[in-house]
């Protein structure tokens, strides 16, 4: 053997083996592949999901709008003045009597109430008023100076009533003046306007 030959057989030794690439199908591939799929179905899932998010949020403000802030714009100044014209015209009634137009008065009181407020108000005229007015001539006048809607919906309403009221009776011919708040719960009952509740403030 030659020195020649010595020298490519040293060279030959020398030189270390290639690695091996990775072929089709390894691990490290598969692994990679399955990387890349879950990002696209994520770029395609997370746009349908957040939609999904927006119509569920609409539907649900949608549903709010119609059960609490839509009956509030059905109430306009219309009705409120109506409300308030049915609160005084019941105020007025309740409070206003003589002894010779007594049972008319009642009467015509009762016609504005609605529920449970009208036998109150029979109970109350029968054991109290009617003695008062038949043994002392009581007889009221009664004028609302002042009225407002604070609580307004298509189906009830709250009326705050400043009032006057002047009273004469057989031991008191010159007459008492008197000035109060009321509270006024109203009822919408076959499209009328009728009072439920009369509180003093």
């Amino acid at each position: 053997m030659t020195a020649e030959d010595d020298e490519a057989t040293t060279a030959a030794t020398d030189v270390e083996p290639a690695a091996e690439e990775p072929t089709a199908g390894t691990p490290a591939e598969s692994e990679a592949g399955g990387e890349s799929l879950r990002t696209r179905r994520a770029r395609v899932l997370l746009p349908a999901l957040l939609a999904l998010m927006l119509a569920v949020a609409s539907s649900f403000a949608v549903w709010v709008y119609l059960k609490q802030y839509r009956p509030d714009q059905q109430t306009d100044a219309a009705v409120a003045e109506t409300v308030v014209k049915a609160a005084s015209d019941g105020a007025v009634a309740m409070l206003s009597y003589a002894p010779q137009t007594m049972d008319k008065d009642f009467a015509s009181a009762k016609s504005h109430l609605t529920g449970d407020f009208v036998k109150f108000y029979t109970d109350f005229t029968n054991s109290v008023v009617t003695r008062a007015v038949k043994e002392k001539s009581v007889k009221t006048e009664a004028t609302v100076v002042r009225a407002a809607v604070s609580d307004l919906s298509p189906e009830s309403a709250l009326v705050l009533a400043f009032i006057n009221q002047t009273t004469v009776s057989k031991d008191n011919p010159d007459g008492t003046f008197a000035q109060s708040a009321v509270k006024i719960s109203m009822k919408k009952i076959d499209g009328a306007w009728l009072i439920s509740a009369f509180d003093p403030v």
